[in-house]
């Protein structure tokens, strides 16, 4: 998603935790939203779901269906096709495809404009979920997900992937973020105050301006911190590992634009974006992310970690893990004299973290502290083999997602076991 203004980093307003940049509601930025607003002569808000740089989501219940919906209401200044892709995604244009991936689209409900004190906001409704593969491992002191909801999660992910690629479309964003689990079964007979009762009211924290002034009028009187519908990782079960790929903001069709930027973050950006920066992104680029993904879906730390990385620390990282850069690449790389040796060899740098090292501490060891079943040796291995080539530096190298869906460890052990599992899923 673009965005033409560039927002203040000065503090103005004492921050809240777990609160969007409150500096963000200005003139082109956030739409200010109160507990109760209705929109369309519907959609009534009741709860936030969450937010991003570039919009909030809401919980609301609508009046005319009594379901509950999401509403995603964008910054005045931001631009998107995501409702677009959405529609065509989600078979509104081809009812006659019907396929597993297609179920793990959000469905493209409605839209429309508000125009507010920071200016003119698109808004477009979907169905809610629970949260996101990153919540609920936030949510858990082992962030560790069961080995069979792994295997299930991972299938999905493929799979929609898998989808988006074939309707001729790049996500540009895959993260544990953006993965979200589907809402439990009836959660949509809930009334607002059972849900109140259940999942807590909204807790209304007042915004105040560290001048001591009055708030302008778009910036809200109350900041809300988003509802927790979740659980801790290890307590998802098999039946509620469904999951929903959401914010296509970055999503494009390569066959008609161009694109050489990437918003992912850098820990799992790929690396063609730095080294190829002439050569417009495809396909590929989603097969180097859904490598990332998997990995921490199964793994309790990402294969990659930086804080406050640079992009000669992601490099490091790629090259302990995955081996030496394509020579070109390798010769281009200024910093690598002061990391490597001629031969890939790290200079000076400990502790030095290859892909067995990596796989031994975030993934077996954890599983073993937390006395939950280790992958054995034979799986340990298909996983290996198919994220390794899925992470292959040169993105012409990387298997489609339809090869990755047809790899040893998804035909043996991940897809048998989503599909065994569907016999308990609701979609």
């Amino acid at each position: 998603m673009a965005a033409t203004n560039t927002f203040t980093f000065e503090p103005l307003y004492e921050p809240l935790e777990g609160v969007e940049r409150l500096e963000n509601y200005r003139p082109g930025g956030y739409h200010p939203v109160k507990i109760g607003d209705q929109f369309r002569g519907r959609y009534r808000i009741v709860h936030k779901l969450g937010y991003g740089s570039y919009s909030t989501t809401w919980l609301a219940r609508d009046e005319q269906n009594m379901k509950y919906v999401a509403v995603k209401i964008c910054t005045a200044d931001s631009s998107s096709q995501e409702f677009d892709i959405l529609s065509i995604l989600a078979g509104s244009r081809h009812p006659s495809i019907k396929c597993q991936g297609e179920k793990m689209i959000p469905s493209a409900i409605d839209t429309f404009n508000i125009q507010g004190p920071n200016g003119n906001h698109s808004c477009y409704v979907t169905i809610p979920a629970r949260a996101s593969l990153a919540d609920v491992k936030d949510g858990s002191w082992i962030r560790l997900f069961q080995p069979n909801v792994c295997r299930i999660l991972a299938a999905q992910l493929a799979t929609v992937v898998e989808y988006i690629h074939t309707r001729g479309y790049v996500h540009g964003d895959l993260h544990l973020g953006n993965i979200l689990l589907r809402m439990p079964p009836n959660f949509d007979q809930l009334s607002v105050e059972r849900l109140y009762e259940e999942y807590g009211a909204p807790e209304l924290e007042p915004v105040i301006h560290l001048d001591g002034k009055p708030l302008p009028p778009g910036v809200p009187s109350h900041g809300i911190a988003p509802i927790w519908l979740g659980k801790a990782s290890e307590e998802v079960s098999s039946a509620e590992a469904r999951i929903v790929l959401t914010d296509f903001g970055e999503a494009f069709s390569p066959s008609q634009e161009q694109k050489y930027e990437s918003r992912t973050p850098l820990v799992i950006r790929p690396p063609e974006v730095r080294f190829e920066p002439s050569k417009p992104l495809s396909f590929s680029s989603d097969i180097w992310t859904l490598a990332c993904s998997i990995w921490t879906i199964i793994a309790q730390r990402p294969l990659f970690e930086g804080f406050l990385a640079t992009q000669d620390d992601m490099t490091c990282e790629h090259v302990d893990a995955l081996g030496i850069l394509p020579p070109e690449w390798w010769e281009k790389w200024e910093a690598r004299q002061y990391k490597f040796t001629v031969d890939g060899m790290p200079i000076d740098r400990n502790p030095f973290r290859s892909w067995e090292t990596r796989f031994e501490d975030s993934v077996q060891q954890p599983r073993r502290d937390s006395n939950m079943s280790l992958f054995d040796e034979e799986e340990r291995d298909a996983i290996s083999s198919m994220l390794r080539s899925m992470l292959s530096f040169r993105p012409e190298d990387r298997p489609t997602a339809k090869q990755v869906l047809e790899s040893s460890w998804m035909a043996k052990w991940a897809l048998p076991q989503y599909h065994k599992s569907q016999e308990t899923f609701k979609v």
